[in-house]
């Protein structure tokens, strides 16, 4: 089946001219079969009137742990369930984060995400947010199953996910770190530095050996001081990196966010890191483990009171940017190229002609109106 989407302002296209509204698209094949603006109307089965809206590309969250009460570590149909509500706000395709656990639990979640991205190519695979992080930037991970990378770990966790861990967050100063991130690399795994107490000069040669992302920059990590720039300025000055950002108001301050779009835009990934809670209501939740209370849609460890992942979801993420004044064409890139970059998939988050056709249609409020996974309607 064949679908024409027109009257749009189209985004993600080389071929297109992204101020137009009358742009269209049309999907065949589930792939972007041709595109452009203005001119006779290629025949369709369906016919949709984007109404003077935008068409962007899917969005892909590289970062995430659940949603719609279910959580990723809990399962197929705990992963299903999470996955419907984040696609109805927009993404398409997802790596599906696996909160710390002691390391023959965790091979068997990677293993059932392996299986999960046999069946399911939304699902683009896992990422490890843990066992190797710093107990002191600890966040909502159990501090007492915590450890630092030894090569048998790594090499159990790299076979159980038969090619599928995408990413894995670790603090670069925690022994054995560095030959954790060759290790990972030459596997293919996009290493992210996170949940450290790393300075400046420790994250350069985090990504000198390999690392090329951030883990939610700004949360768990050193922030900026003028004297110790820090994880983050490391990251802003290195163009290898891509920095991860939740936009969701309460983890990084919005005006912070607009500056750092301002100086590294196209490096940046919008992720949700969402839990349980996105997409449901407020009430007790747990998330690896702990036991977490969300109030008014912030999510928060019952003991101590850090920020336990977010309530967030991808739309949500646009809208706040482009209100803090970041253009929507930047806004969409970090929510779709840019995060299937940094997990060394450069055949997603494009509508160039002959990329699947994953798609979001938001109207003049930037609202989902309708959304397309390989060109059929999600």
């Amino acid at each position: 089946m064949s679908t024409l989407v027109h009257s749009v302002r189209l985004l993600g296209s080389v071929s297109v001219d992204s101020d137009r509204t009358d742009g269209w698209a049309l999907f065949e094949g589930g792939r972007v079969a041709s595109a452009g603006v203005g001119g006779d109307l290629p025949a369709a089965d369906e016919v949709v009137d984007g109404g003077d809206g935008c068409l962007v590309p899917g969005f892909i969250d590289i970062h995430g742990h659940g949603g719609a009460g279910a959580g990723f570590d809990d399962g197929p149909e705990a992963v299903a369930t999470a996955r419907a509500v984040h696609r109805a706000h927009g993404t398409t395709r997802a790596v599906l984060s696996l909160i710390t656990a002691p390391i023959d639990d965790l091979a068997a979640r990677v293993a059932m995400v392996a299986d999960l991205c046999d069946a399911d190519p939304t699902v683009l695979g896992s990422h490890l947010e843990g066992p190797f992080l710093d107990p002191g930037h600890k966040g909502a991970h159990t501090e007492s199953l915590l450890r630092a990378p030894d090569a048998a770990s790594v090499d159990r966790l790299l076979e159980a996910g038969r090619g599928t861990i995408r990413q894995v967050t670790l603090a670069p100063e925690r022994p054995g770190a560095f030959d954790a991130i060759r290790r990972f690399v030459d596997a293919g795994v996009a290493v992210a530095v996170g949940h450290t107490n790393a300075d400046a000069d420790t994250t350069r040669r985090a990504f000198d050996a390999g690392a090329t992302l951030l883990t939610h920059a700004f949360n768990a990590m050193p922030g900026i001081h003028h004297r110790a720039p820090g994880p983050v300025v490391a990251g802003l000055r290195d163009e290898r990196v891509t920095l991860e950002i939740i936009a969701d108001g309460v983890h990084v301050d919005l005006e912070l966010i607009a500056t750092l779009f301002a100086v590294a835009g196209n490096r940046i990934a919008l992720i949700t890191d969402a839990m349980a809670a996105a997409g449901s209501q407020d009430g007790r939740y747990e998330l690896g483990g702990l036991a977490v209370r969300v109030t008014d849609g912030v999510a928060r460890l019952e003991e101590g009171g850090a920020i336990a992942g977010s309530t967030l979801t991808q739309d949500a993420a646009l809208r706040h940017v482009v209100a803090a004044g970041v253009p929507l064409e930047v806004a969409s890139h970090a929510l779709s190229r840019q995060p299937a970059h940094a997990i060394h998939r450069g055949d997603l988050g494009t509508l160039d002609v002959g990329a699947p056709a994953d798609a979001v249609l938001l109207d003049d409020a930037l609202a989902v109106r309708r959304v397309w996974v390989g060109g059929h309607g999600a």
